[in-house]
């Protein structure tokens, strides 16, 4: 499998929790730089507190062989139009090495933060990725717009704004990804999906990749190149010490995720159906801190990959080959003797892959 991680390194653990601070990105052409130089496949960024397109660009300019994805932007707060020519820049800047990764955020933050008209989700998606590709499609074969959809209908593509034709593929698109209608989009029109860090490899092989396959049916496609970039929940340190505050954390993590409704499929599927219930009351009565203790270490370790830096890499291995494609992994990078560390799980998982 590929190794992929987030910015910004060392300074979060990738699955545990967004940096509390915007990243520095006077300083993301180095990070890039590093994480091309320890041996990563990818790097990967997140819409929280800044643009991705922005961290995209500068990642591209500071290197040379590193892959780079969008795990989540945003999708519908963005006209396709827009989202096509950020990504055409990166594409074209990169040299071939971006890859979209598409999220159509919940009700609430459509609504109540991008002041939208919120619609089913699944098939917007459909329809703002066919606008997507339609726009991508006019600029690099001169043809002229033409995509008609129940959301979208594009029919004007004038000089001035049509950057013209590049050298490389247009970029894949990968979706965001938790429950069964939007893996099943994800067949019906994506490159690939992106499940959510509670999404287990038994959920995986169980209801996403079967739903997947189930929408590759439907428009006559076929998954031989699909692609599933995972981002686990891992708890990994130097020693055992160190781990138990990576346990606390996953802890208190998986609790969190148990609470919210749009998340209970998979703990449904492992038999924990009642424990989310009741972690969902829990949050909105404001107990946070009763809800880690609640976790059984039967629930804990279906959902947690747990392990030192010399045994982590077997264990994902054992647990996500069959099921993945990439595998998101970091740890703080502080001094050139965690660099080392970072860099032996690297070569770790890449043997193994």
């Amino acid at each position: 499998m590929q190794v992929e991680t987030y910015l910004p390194l060392g300074k979060t653990d990738p699955g545990l929790r967004a940096p509390e601070k915007a990243i520095d990105l006077s300083t993301l052409m180095a990070d890039a730089k590093q994480v091309e130089d320890l041996g990563y496949d990818t790097i990967v960024v997140e819409e929280t507190k800044d643009d991705p397109y922005q961290f995209m660009a500068l990642a591209a300019a500071g290197t040379t062989t590193l892959n780079l994805a969008t795990s989540v932007a945003m999708a519908f707060p963005r006209a396709p139009a827009v989202t096509a020519m950020s990504a055409w820049s990166i594409q074209r800047l990169s040299k071939g090495r971006f890859t979209l990764g598409l999220g159509s955020q919940v009700r609430g933050h459509i609504m109540r933060r991008f002041g939208m008209e919120y619609h089913p989700a699944g098939p917007w998606m459909r329809d703002y990725i066919g606008a997507v590709r339609a726009v991508w499609h006019t600029w690099q074969t001169g043809e002229k717009l033409h995509y008609e959809s129940e959301r979208y209908n594009l029919s004007l593509m004038v000089p001035l704004f049509d950057p013209g034709p590049i050298d490389y593929e247009p970029p894949p698109i990968q979706i965001a990804v938790v429950n069964e209608v939007m893996c099943r989009i994800s067949g019906e029109c994506a490159d690939g999906m992106r499940p959510h860090p509670v999404c287990t490899p038994r959920y995986i092989k169980e209801v996403m990749r079967p739903a997947a396959e189930r929408g590759a049916a439907k428009t006559g496609r076929k998954l031989d190149h699909f692609k599933i970039a995972m981002k686990p929940l891992i708890a990994a340190a130097r020693d055992e010490d160190a781990l138990q505050d990576k346990i606390r954390d996953t802890k208190a993590r998986i609790a969190f995720y148990a609470s919210t409704p749009s998340y209970s499929r998979p703990f449904e599927l492992h038999g924990y159906g009642e424990l989310a219930a009741e972690m969902a009351q829990l949050s909105k009565a404001q107990r946070w801190e009763e809800m880690p203790g609640k976790v059984p270490d039967d629930l804990y370790h279906d959902f947690v990959t747990v392990g030192t830096y010399d045994a982590i890499a077997e264990k994902l291995h054992a647990r996500y080959d069959d099921c993945v494609t990439s595998i998101e992994f970091a740890m703080p990078v502080e001094n050139e003797a965690d660099a080392g560390a970072l860099r032996e799980v690297i070569q770790d998982l890449h043997r193994k892959a």
